[in-house]
């Protein structure tokens, strides 16, 4: 039997989530999805549907990484509340553990990974939300390995 060990990341925001998904051996991080949402219960819909998807395949889903907005100085603002309610909400919905990531510049760091590869920017757009949780999964991996 396969052990399941696959793990989703998340980077939640107002109109765009982002999904990137590890390989089995948590070893590498990739992007997944951008789902476009109209509101965070349609983004905890989507997203709990998601898992569900991810938990029934072959390889399974072992967890879920959650990046966490907080301000340069690592003190929470809006939008760490906005997605603490978001993972409250998505913690009734699946029983996958949940855990979360610092995704401090997460996006910043994938836009300048994005523009070496494409330079239209409705492109890079439209894979920034699945780029920066491929970000914060590849880090979340990196850090469990040591």
């Amino acid at each position: 039997m396969t052990r399941v060990t696959r793990v989703l990341a998340i980077d939640v925001g107002g109109r765009r989530i982002g999904l990137a998904i590890s390989d089995p051996s948590r070893t590498l991080a990739r992007p997944l999805a951008t789902l476009a949402v109209k509101s965070a219960a349609e983004a905890v819909e989507r997203v709990a549907d998601e898992i569900g998807r991810l938990e029934r395949d072959e390889d399974g889903l072992s967890s879920v990484v959650v990046g966490l907005p907080v301000r340069l100085d690592g003190s929470p603002g809006d939008e760490t509340r906005r997605v603490a309610a978001f993972i409250d909400a998505l913690k009734a919905r699946t029983s996958v553990p949940i855990v979360t990531a610092d995704e401090r510049l997460t996006s910043r760091e994938a836009e300048s990974l994005l523009s070496l590869r494409e330079r239209d920017w409705r492109v890079r757009k439209a894979r920034l939300d699945a780029a920066a949780a491929a970000i914060i999964l590849q880090e979340y991996l990196d850090r469990s390995r040591e």
